[in-house]
């Protein structure tokens, strides 16, 4: 049933609300993305790292009135604001929790909803466009998401449900798995840089903004290619679904290889996304949980890592 369009609420993700005459300069100086490249028509996927270049969060970021929004995981968003307020405090820009202010949900195959809204959207990856306080947004495996004041959601949710199937949310993870797309939950916080989740290869690293917060680090990796774990996509055949950070195991190492991202069920089994050591994946005998667990089986991802490409943003 996920391969046929639907909708679904985003409701495991929370919004960060960055805003005032600063908001720019100073998120500038904190995330990965390089926000010269927003506009009213563009958003961005980014990160937040340490000085030692581990991921505290990723997001998606859009321009929003007089500031940005930033979409990332809800269980994220309390540090992640208590942290950026104390850099804030000698800058003229305000952070917030907004979550409660917006409705947000995916969309797929859903483009003729899109259209009955007055939302027109682009299939170019990352395009945002905008009618009667409503936002959509194009993701790069062209599913999408619209964004709505909280007083539009009764209206809108009628209106979606008019037209498409509501899904659950997992219907939604397994598109992202099956995209790619690399995400921060609390389990991998602080374990992961930027390229272990390839967010360079969809535009949420710039190599040319100059320094933000952990930039140092992550370039080094980009320049001098010493990154020995990235993300693969697997599929598993049987038994639960892993849990977010649960390790997987190879014999190349007999010790834990990398761990899970993301995980969906996907009808019989489960596919799920995992930062693994490159000489096990290429080995291919990937086990969860432990050197005994149940197999697991590398699959393809559909973008190809590009560093000449990657470094020109």
């Amino acid at each position: 049933m996920a391969d046929s369009a639907f909708f679904c609420p985003l409701n495991h993700e929370a919004l960060l609300a960055v805003r005032g005459a600063d908001a720019s300069k100073f998120l500038q100086g904190q995330v990965t993305c390089n926000l010269n490249y927003l506009d009213a028509q563009t958003s961005s996927l980014g990160a937040r790292c340490t000085p030692k270049g581990r991921m505290l969060s990723s997001f998606r970021i859009l321009g929003e009135g007089d500031g940005y929004l930033l979409a990332m995981a809800s269980e994220l968003l309390e540090a992640q604001l208590a942290e950026l307020k104390k850099y804030a405090v000698f800058s003229k820009s305000t952070l917030s929790d907004e979550s409660a202010a917006w409705v947000r949900y995916g969309l797929s195959g859903g483009d003729g909803a899109l259209v009955s809204l007055g939302l027109d959207l682009p299939q170019a990856a990352d395009t945002v466009v905008r009618h009667n306080g409503l936002l959509a947004l194009r993701l790069s495996d062209g599913r999408a998401e619209i964004w709505a004041p909280a007083d539009q959601a009764e209206t809108l949710h009628k209106r979606l449900a008019a037209q498409l199937r509501e899904a659950p949310l997992n219907d939604w993870l397994l598109g992202q798995v099956r995209a790619g797309i690399g995400q921060v939950f609390g389990a991998t916080r602080e374990q992961l840089i930027p390229q272990m989740i390839n967010l360079q290869a969809l535009g949420g690293v710039s190599f040319k903004k100059g320094c933000y917060t952990g930039q140092e680090i992550v370039a080094r990796m980009q320049y001098l290619g010493k990154l020995k774990r990235r993300l693969y996509r697997l599929s598993l055949d049987t038994g639960p679904l892993p849990s977010i950070g649960a390790e997987l195991f190879s014999p190349v190492h007999g010790s834990s290889v990398g761990e899970v991202v993301l995980a969906a069920h996907n009808g019989s089994g489960g596919e799920l996304l995992a930062v693994l050591q490159e000489d096990a994946a290429q080995d291919g005998r990937i086990r969860l949980d432990s050197l005994e667990g149940p197999p697991l089986q590398v699959l393809s991802l559909p973008y190809e890592l590009d560093g000449d490409r990657e470094i020109q943003r």
